[in-house]
């Protein structure tokens, strides 16, 4: 609990700073709607964790937090992005306790608004020549930040393909997770070490920092799904059985599944309904698999932190690194 007090705190530091920077990517938008549509989710909240990351990753070694804001906002405008394109493919009509943006103003003006927060968050990146930041350092962030929107849809197309399959061996779904999920968290990280005028040695490290947290985030929703409470979810619990996903617990359990059991979660996730969320449960804990998902998040945890200690020297924005590595194990939502 005190892990994510402090964590929320680091989060608000900058929260103000990157809000300001999103808003004058945005504010150029033209028509009204199309910004109304665009602004939705940005103005619904969020942690702000990805453009946090950048500009700690630029404090921590050496550089100043303004070199990395453009680019913190860029990075969350793409996280947006993918929101907004994601809750059309899901059909999902909530997002952060509002009616997604596809529900208010339709799926054609949802893409256009996605499309608009992709392309505001390249112009973003490159102004931060406003900021003091040489064309030197701006361009292999941008690169970057390009590269992990590429895997952001690749691994959202892998995401797609498992639902048909019941084959999906780890590492496959690793890599989907990393391209799903950490590429733009190690992104943030790497992009924030390069505009901080890191070493290449603390560019590297602080990239494979993002991967191994982002990695373990999304393991550690898998988890939640089953381990954690509705109340502190704020969905059922085992939603990701009902929608039939390919998560970290499902695949294991497979691997290890007698072929009765493997049979039965294989046709409980294909089924409709909740009816028998528990038995699939039940299975997942039979083979261990539940445990094996958190063990797995925890060691990338460890190496995460590992490297940072072992590239960065002392100070208040690797401590908060630290503190934000523990915190996606420590959350319970």
């Amino acid at each position: 609990m005190e892990t994510k007090l402090e964590v929320t705190e680091i989060l608000k530091r900058y929260s103000a700073d990157i809000d300001k920077e999103i808003n004058r990517a945005l504010e150029t938008v033209d028509p009204e709607t199309l910004l109304q549509a665009s602004e939705h989710l940005v103005k619904a909240g969020g942690k702000k964790l990805r453009p946090s990351l950048a500009v700690l990753s630029a404090e921590a070694v050496g550089g100043q937090v303004k070199s990395a804001l453009k680019t913190g906002a860029a990075v969350e405008l793409i996280h947006t992005f993918s929101l907004i394109h994601d809750d059309i493919m899901d059909q999902d009509e909530k997002r952060r306790g509002k009616p997604s943006v596809h529900v208010i103003w339709g799926e054609p003006m949802a893409i256009l608004a996605g499309d608009t927060l992709f392309s505001k968050a390249f112009a973003s990146v490159m102004q931060s020549e406003d900021d003091g930041v040489t064309p030197e350092l701006i361009l292999p962030a941008l690169h970057t930040v390009v590269d992990s929107c590429v895997k952001i849809c690749e691994g959202q197309a892998m995401d797609m393909g498992f639902t048909e399959r019941m084959d999906v061996s780890e590492e496959e779904y690793l890599i989907m997770i990393y391209k799903k999920t950490a590429a733009l968290i190690a992104a943030a990280t790497k992009a924030g070490a390069i505009l901080g005028g890191g070493s290449p040695e603390q560019v590297e490290a602080l990239a494979e920092y993002g991967r191994l947290i982002g990695l373990a985030f999304q393991i550690q929703d898998d988890y939640l799904d089953v381990a954690s409470s509705e109340e502190d979810l704020g969905k059922p619990v085992g939603s990701d059985i009902v929608e039939g996903k390919m998560t970290l617990l499902v695949v294991h359990a497979l691997s290890q599944a007698s072929e009765e059991d493997k049979k039965r979660l294989h046709t409980i996730l294909k089924e409709e309904g909740d009816e028998n969320v528990s038995e699939a449960v039940a299975i997942l804990e039979k083979y261990g698999s539940i445990e094996y998902a958190w063990k797995v998040a925890r060691e990338n945890v460890n190496q995460a932190k590992e490297l940072l200690i072992d590239t960065l020297d002392d100070s208040s924005s690797r401590d908060a690194l630290l503190l934000i590595a523990d915190f996606v194990l420590e959350r319970s939502n």
